[in-house]
This record gives structure tokens, C-alpha cells and sequence, in this order.
């Protein structure tokens, strides 16, 4: 399922995650670290893959349509679960 949020919405919650997390998360989903921080938009494809990130130029950093919420999804699991302790 496909998901609609800025691109500075996006840095927040990449910003928000604890230390280790997107290696956590690139363990779980069998990628690299740096296709987790791609999803987060970087742009290092030499030692990543593009995670159906499409950006779109527009008002608070732009339009950030992400075509799989799977790492989105694990990224605000690990930011409630961190909230917790």
C-alpha cells in the first residue's frame, strides 16, 4: 500500500529513530543499511537500491510518495517502542 507524505515529514522520522535502528532494520528486511537510509532520501546507489521513493518538488521539502510502507512502518514501530522505555 502506498503512502503520501512530505519529504521533511520523511527526515523527522529518520531523525526520531534511535542509534542502530536502520541497521536493525535493514537485518530484519534482508537489505543493506544504506537501502534503508535511501528510503529515507539518500542517494547513494552504489552500495544501496532505490525503495520506490518518488519525490515531487512542493511545499515543505515536497511530495513524498513511498510505494511500499514496509520500512515506514517498521521505522514508527521502533520509534513508539524506544518512547516506551
Amino acid at each position: 500500500m502506498s503512502k503520501t507524505i512530505t519529504f521533511n515529514e520523511l527526515r523527522r522520522v529518520k531523525d526520531s529513530l534511535p542509534d542502530g535502528a536502520v541497521t536493525m532494520i535493514a537485518d530484519r528486511l534482508n537489505v543493506t543499511p544504506q537501502t534503508v537510509r535511501n528510503y529515507f532520501g539518500g542517494s547513494n546507489y552504489e552500495s544501496g537500491k532505490n525503495c520506490g521513493l518518488h519525490i515531487e518538488p512542493g511545499p515543505d521539502g515536497g511530495i513524498v510518495v513511498l510505494d511500499d510502507t514496509t520500512i515506514y512502518d517498521m521505522a514508527i514501530q521502533i520509534i513508539a517502542e524506544n518512547k516506551k522505555d
